[in-house]
């Protein structure tokens, strides 16, 4: 029989700060396998993962109501080094509240979901983006920075919390699908010309068929910006 041809793949290992949630950690490792056009298990990066569900709350935090995550993510960022991480990601829009203290905690490269997703959506050059996510990305004005000078519309933070809080629970459900299809139908017609599911949970219950206008997913963003890094 003839021999399977020789893996010659070089990649960069990839540190990932996870956990928040655990299914969107799942979905971003997926995704990032999904990604890669191995012909073998040698044609993949080396991927090391801490998936921790206890780093404190971001929206709890941001609201002065709980302890900052920042230390813990520095944590788990220093500890992924250790271990032989060559870069960093986190799946987790909030938390990069709190990009800087990872940034301090190590020199390792840290590619950012925040800034991914916003040259996704700026390559469409839309007057305006609707932006979907939980108050904490919000409040700390983390897209609306990164998209300056593109008008920003919100949701309804008070609509989509709940919505994501019941997919941390397992739920993903019609019911859950079409109130996440709903707000981003209502920004839509508010003026926006690109949606961006902004936060980790939403693009496991909303898709491009959702949606009437282009949509990026902050996850996939992340996944094509960690794999050009990682690439020698």
């Amino acid at each position: 029989m003839p021999m399977p041809a020789t893996c010659v793949a070089d990649w960069r290992s990839i540190g990932v700060i996870g956990g928040m949630g655990p299914a969107a950690t799942a979905d971003f490792m997926a995704r990032l396998v999904a990604g890669v056009p191995a012909t073998c298990d040698e044609d993949h990066p080396r991927v090391l993962i801490e998936s921790n569900p206890h780093v404190p709350d971001r929206n709890a935090a941001l609201a002065g109501q709980g302890p900052s995550p920042g230390p813990a993510l520095a944590a788990v960022a220093q500890r992924l080094a250790a271990s032989g991480a060559e870069l960093l990601a986190m799946p987790c829009n909030a938390a990069h509240g709190w990009a800087d203290d990872i940034r301090a905690a190590t020199p390792l490269p840290f590619i950012s979901m925040i800034d991914a997703a916003a040259a996704g959506a700026a390559a469409h050059r839309p007057a305006a983006v609707g932006l979907m996510a939980v108050g904490a990305t919000l409040d700390a004005g983390l897209y609306h920075r990164a998209l300056a000078g593109i008008t920003v519309i919100n949701c309804d933070p008070a609509i989509i919390q709940p919505l994501v809080s019941a997919v941390k629970a397992g739920d993903t459900g019609p019911a859950i699908r079409s109130g996440v299809a709903a707000e981003a139908a209502r920004l839509v017609a508010a003026g926006a010309q690109v949606i961006i599911a902004a936060c980790t949970e939403l693009p496991l219950v909303l898709g491009q068929g959702d949606v009437a206008v282009p949509l990026v997913d902050a996850t996939s963003a992340l996944v094509d910006a960690v794999l050009a890094a990682a690439k020698r």
